[in-house]
């Protein structure tokens, strides 16, 4: 009887101490990316011409990235990066923009979703591209969609999707018993823009911008494009705003990992789509009170979007084995939130790269780059240098999206016969390109252009051939030529450069007819 008394006692403490003893809750996540927002435009990063109190909070509040890089800068690519946590040259045809995605790579919507989160999204998510499993049918890369809200757009250029709205609708069907994951996808700042908004609605002069890059001309039109943008990213960065204020009402923004960057740099000449400092240099910043020890604080170690679905599964609890997911070259961020002594020892460099992003080059061709930055500098390789890197320019540059900067550069070459802004933008690249990104942001200054030679280049090649080598991909491996194969997913385009030459009518609603050469340019 005293037998059964003291087991029903320490049976009973037993259950209160781990009634008392706190479980480890799997945190829900907030991730918020835009589209084609550029590096340091937050007053995080020192901008002030451009207003992002909200992002300030979570950078604030949590950790600021200062080298934070996408592998490749174009929309579908970089967000399979995302998707996979696998570089681009190792997904097969997603190396590629208008992409049909691999059915055997597996996705982390997928692995959260079997892991038991509710994953929903509003805005973009992936594309453009065709992602359909092995049967044929549409994969789940946007869960539960919530885009039913709507609101007056305050200009033409921008979206009527009321992201925060949609963010509540989307609340209130969750369950305290079952974490989420939610991607807010705001279009913005992806062109086209309202001309004149920045000004006329922002408040913002020419003046306030404090430097144009020097493969810009610096006059008024560039200028005003740019507040153009500044107002769309403020746009998107509101919306953010609203989705703190929701998490704060409900209680829940503590146990919410919020992490907000975007997917390539600004859409602009020699940014997007490219492989400089400014395409792939991204905004990153993460908020998250139970997870990130010493908050306020800046890391300058590299890291990669190829890191972000390991982040993600980390912290759902999901082990990568179990994932269904392909093996990845990423490592959770992590160890960034536990503020290691080390971290800029082990993380030192990030691969970059490019296949075929948009149309207009013989045989959809495309123009494969790869890229390694390492000790602020970065070491290029233009695999076919005699390829024009925005299209070829009688199809109307394809590569770079229609604006008022384009419109000025190309007609300054076209009136001069030479421009130095077109040459930087627009002309023919050498195999080898090497910047000091310290001294020269902008990348307009070659450390390889002949007859220079640079300390340490050499280094960085083999380096990033090697690491290039390992991560299996093609073009290391002498079978590049199957990047080019992958047939694109839009199939009224393919073949566009030949169709274009027949005659054929060809809707190309990215740039303007003022973008087209009258005749190839030698």
């Amino acid at each position: 009887m005293m037998r059964l008394a003291l087991l029903s006692c320490l049976s009973l403490l037993t259950a209160t101490l781990a009634a008392a003893e706190p479980t480890v809750r799997r945190p829900n996540i907030l991730f918020f990316i835009m589209d084609d927002w550029g590096m340091g435009h937050a007053g995080a990063y020192g901008c002030r011409w451009i207003k992002t109190p909200n992002f300030d909070r979570v950078a604030r509040e949590g950790l600021l990235f200062t080298n934070a890089y996408t592998p490749t800068a174009k929309c579908a690519p970089s967000r399979s990066t995302i998707m996979t946590g696998r570089y681009p040259w190792q997904l097969g045809a997603a190396a590629n923009h208008q992409c049909i995605f691999p059915p055997e790579y597996g996705i982390f919507p997928e692995a959260l979703t079997a892991g038991g989160y509710f994953y929903a999204t509003t805005g973009k998510v992936w594309g453009p591209g065709s992602m359909l499993d092995a049967q044929g049918k549409p994969r789940a890369y946007a869960g539960k969609a919530y885009n039913q809200a709507k609101a007056k757009p305050p200009t033409s250029g921008i979206t009527n999707n009321d992201y925060a709205t949609n963010f509540e609708h989307f609340l209130r069907d969750t369950s305290p018993d079952q974490p989420w994951f939610f991607w807010a996808g705001p279009i913005e700042p992806h062109r086209d823009y309202e001309a004149g908004t920045g000004a006329r609605l922002g408040g913002k002069k020419p003046a306030d911008v404090d430097r144009v890059p020097g493969y810009w001309p610096d006059n008024e039109v560039v200028r005003n494009d740019l507040l153009d943008y500044a107002y769309e990213v403020e746009h998107a960065d509101r919306h953010l705003g609203r989705m703190l204020a929701a998490l704060e009402q409900a209680g829940r923004l503590d146990d919410t990992l919020v992490i907000v960057t975007s997917d390539n740099g600004m859409p602009f000449p020699r940014v997007k789509g490219h492989m400089y400092e400014n395409a792939n240099h991204l905004p990153l910043a993460v908020r998250w009170p139970r997870g990130i020890r010493e908050p306020g604080r800046r890391v300058e170690a590299y890291v990669s979007f190829i890191d972000l679905a390991p982040t993600f599964l980390e912290a759902a609890g999901i082990a990568w084995k179990d994932s269904g997911l392909a093996p990845s070259p990423g490592r959770s961020l992590f160890d960034a939130f536990g503020a290691a002594p080390d971290l800029a020892k082990t993380r030192d460099h990030v691969l970059v790269g490019r296949e075929r992003h948009d149309f207009g080059r013989p045989n959809d061709a495309g123009y494969p780059v790869r890229g390694i930055v390492k000790d602020g500098r970065l070491y290029l390789e233009n695999a076919e240098p005699t390829r024009w890197p925005c299209g070829n320019p009688e199809t109307g540059y394809l590569d770079t999206d229609a604006s008022p900067t384009k419109s000025f550069i190309l007609q300054a070459r076209r009136d001069k016969g030479r421009d130095p802004h077109w040459d930087l933008c627009f002309g023919l690249r050498p195999a080898q390109e090497l910047y000091d990104l310290r001294t020269d942001p902008d990348c307009v200054r070659n450390l390889l252009a002949p007859p220079t030679t640079a300390p340490g280049a050499a280094e960085l090649r083999a380096q990033l051939w090697a690491e290039l080598k390992a991560s299996g991909d093609l073009r290391a491996l002498g079978r590049g030529a199957e990047y080019e194969a992958y047939p694109s997913a839009d199939v009224r385009r393919r073949g566009f450069y030949e169709k274009y030459l027949r005659g054929e009518k060809l809707d190309a609603n990215w740039v303007i007819p003022s973008d087209w050469e009258p005749a190839p340019l030698k």
